[in-house]
């Protein structure tokens, strides 16, 4: 068996392979719903209802997917440059602690805003953006200066992340009120994001989101800074034979990708939380990187990947209520989905051959 470049792939094979990979996920998925001794349709249809069958179902899922779509970005246009961000959950984390500090940092003896809001709120968000940015430098450099692999280097560095924030909770930035719970001091309330429906929980951070992404494409796609990440990540040698500089492009990305990551642990804290603690996400910088690759690292594809994810994690939970299903299914949907979308991608771009 080998396979063969398909010379011009059509958009209808593009668009039948996708809906082939959603056929196949749900009858992946089918099979364990029946392994539980569950009704696959009813099971489908709590799924569908919980994740988008109310307001409240909706207002759930955008939540769910706001830092999605962030930390998703930060995997992607580091993916772009093939720049490994596996390290996105720690910048998440660290940008959330660098907004509660700014807010400390910002308030007076009283315990209230000393700044007028319209210029504390940008400083808590570049507080945050910075964080995340700082910390992802650190593995960039040593892979640029150094040729060190950044993906063992990022990984690792999200536990070092975690532990420097329990540290941080558990000594400066300890809330004194939390009654020994190791949880941050509270964001003052003046920085706290603004709901977009009325007694929901989905915030302004979700427009941010939408706009990062759109702003983003139009810079991979259209700028020449978009060329060159496009170039590094086809091939550096040649890049650099061309006159890019991979090294400094490379740096470029890092600090992008990081801030995104960092932003996404603003939008938790500043929108939803209020204070940080380590259970505060649930996963999302390590989800950030399957919404990438669901995607195909595509900007504007990250915020319908995220909706997607965010759905099928909300939705699993009011179907495990509704026909008694563990809600670990919805991580095997999202994890067949990407393996279904990879082989998708790939019967479109290859034809097999069978000798």
């Amino acid at each position: 068996m080998r396979l063969e470049v398909r010379a011009n792939p059509s958009a209808m094979a593009t668009l039948l392979a996708g809906v082939g990979a959603v056929v196949f996920t749900l009858l992946v998925c089918a099979l364990l719903i029946l392994w539980a001794n569950a009704n696959v349709f009813a099971a489908y249809g709590a799924i569908f209802q919980g994740a988008l069958g109310s307001q409240f179902a909706i207002t759930e899922t955008l939540t769910r997917a706001t830092p999605l779509m962030l930390t998703g970005l930060a995997a992607a246009v580091a993916f772009r440059a093939r720049l490994y961000n596996i390290g996105a959950e720690g910048q998440l984390y660290f940008g959330a602690m660098a907004a509660v500090a700014a807010s400390v940092a910002m308030s007076n003896e009283a315990g209230e805003l000393a700044l007028p809001t319209f210029i504390a709120m940008p400083l808590m968000i570049a507080a945050g953006a910075v964080a995340g940015a700082a910390l992802l430098l650190i593995p960039t450099l040593l892979k640029t200066r150094f040729k060190v692999d950044e993906v063992v280097t990022t990984l690792l560095l999200n536990f070092i992340a975690l532990l420097f924030v329990s540290m941080l909770l558990d000594g400066p930035m300890k809330d004194p009120t939390a009654m020994g719970w190791p949880q941050s001091r509270a964001l003052l309330p003046e920085l706290e994001f603004a709901k977009l429906v009325e007694r929901g929980r989905v915030h302004v951070g979700l427009l941010i989101a939408i706009a990062l992404a759109i702003v983003l494409w139009i810079v991979i796609g259209f700028t020449r800074f978009g060329l060159s990440i496009r170039a590094v990540g086809a091939n550096a040698k040649a890049a650099e034979f061309a006159g890019i500089s991979v090294n400094a492009t490379l740096i470029k990305v890092a600090l992008l990708s990081g801030a995104l990551a960092g932003l996404a642990g603003v939008g938790e804290v500043a929108g939803r939380t209020s204070y940080v603690t380590l259970d505060m996400s649930p996963g999302y910088g390590f989800s950030g990187i399957v919404i990438a690759m669901l995607a195909a690292l595509n900007p504007l594809g990250v915020v319908f990947a995220s909706v997607f994810v965010g759905g099928a994690i909300v939705g699993a939970d009011a179907m495990s209520r509704a026909v008694n299903v563990p809600t670990y299914i919805a991580d095997v949907i999202v994890a067949t989905a990407l393996i279904a979308v990879l082989v998708a991608s790939l019967l479109t771009k290859y034809r097999v051959r069978w000798k």
